[in-house]
């Protein structure tokens, strides 16, 4: 018969799994409203208020007529029809009220597992760190939109980056905290262990690199330009890359160097991940560690698929969607091979 702190851990895991996976779906949404170009649809932000979601045709109107007081409505989409604005509302909608929905599912059972005792401390300052993350992310999310609603009707590269980038954080966060809870570190690892737990490091360090270049790729559009494979047109390296001063805003403002720098990320991580595998299997690790392993690779196959497949099909919604969901899996698999790498058989 299973104690109770089986039953505990069991509980805080099933939790924390749900999390995760509603975080996961913020992401995927989050991708289809951006590429819809849905994400300036909503010009307030009303957190208690904004639940509630237009139901008579005056509320539609209200909230239409908002818009069309928006830089978009008025240089991008001027004579939308409103059957056509809804659409664009919708993905906002759900994108910002799944964002309420996690933060609900999330701190209701943490408050409970608390008083509760359930939790350790250890544990306990994790999520709390989650949490803050949280409302970061909350708040990124509407700073990022008031820049589209000034006088250019495109969202900072800038804030858009950090919120992805804060989203991604917050899936590892949850992913690393729920793998600890079922496999406990070890004490002691060994010296060709401990280096491929480094090396792990490194991994995870360039998938997220490349997952922030691609919010700057995002932020830009640099993705409708230059829809060849290998080659950038005639060229490996284009020219015009460094075109801007100072020299270092080419790296963030300049959508050929953006485009550029998501691609060598990508190659690296193409010869990194392979080699990263090859040597893992020649190590005393765990079955289950060599079988993530085998799975991160299989991600980096399948992302770099579909990264080529979206830019030269100048990114349709459907192979774009895809991509930011497989790269947010790519990355919580490097994380959880890493934690894999260190830890001891399941406790659960």
């Amino acid at each position: 018969m299973e104690n109770l702190q089986t039953i505990y851990r069991k509980q805080v895991v099933t939790w924390l799994a749900i999390c995760g996976f509603l975080v996961f779906c913020m992401i995927v949404v989050g991708g289809a409203t951006r590429l819809t170009h849905s994400g300036l649809s909503i010009v307030e932000w009303e957190p208690i208020v904004g639940t509630m979601p237009p139901i008579t045709s005056s509320d539609w109107n209200q909230v239409f007529d908002e818009y069309k007081g928006s830089p978009e409505y008025q240089l991008v989409n001027f004579g939308m029809s409103l059957d056509e604005f809804k659409v664009i509302f919708w993905w906002e909608y759900f994108h910002r009220l799944l964002g309420r929905l996690i933060g609900l599912v999330f701190f209701v059972p943490f408050a409970y597992f608390l008083i509760r005792r359930r939790l350790n401390s250890d544990i306990t300052t994790r999520l709390i760190g989650i949490f803050a993350l949280g409302g970061l992310q909350g708040a990124m999310g509407w700073y990022m939109v008031a820049s589209g609603l000034v006088d250019d009707p495109n969202v900072s590269q800038y804030r858009l980056t950090a919120h992805l980038g804060i989203a991604f954080l917050i899936f590892g966060a949850i992913t690393w905290t729920t793998l600890s809870i079922l496999y406990p570190s070890r004490a002691n690892l060994s010296p060709p262990v401990r280096n491929m737990y480094k090396f792990s490091m490194i991994v995870n360090g360039v998938i997220f690199l490349m997952v922030l270049s691609g919010g700057f790729v995002a932020g830009l559009r640099a993705g409708l330009i230059y829809n060849t494979f290998p080659l950038m047109g005639d060229n490996f390296i284009p020219p015009d890359l460094f075109v801007l001063t100072p020299l270092w805003s080419n790296f963030f403002e300049n959508m050929i160097t953006v485009q550029f720098d998501h691609r060598i990320i990508a190659y690296i991580l193409a010869l990194l991940i392979p080699i990263f595998w090859f040597r893992l299997r020649r190590r005393e690790v765990l079955s289950r560690t060599k079988k993530l392993s085998s799975l991160l690779l299989g991600l980096l196959v399948i992302q770099m698929t579909l990264g080529v497949s979206t830019l030269m099909l100048h990114v349709p919604t459907a192979l774009g969607v895809a991509h930011q969901a497989v790269g947010s899996l790519l990355f919580i698999t490097s994380l959880a091979v890493t934690q894999s790498i260190a830890s001891r058989r399941g406790m659960i």
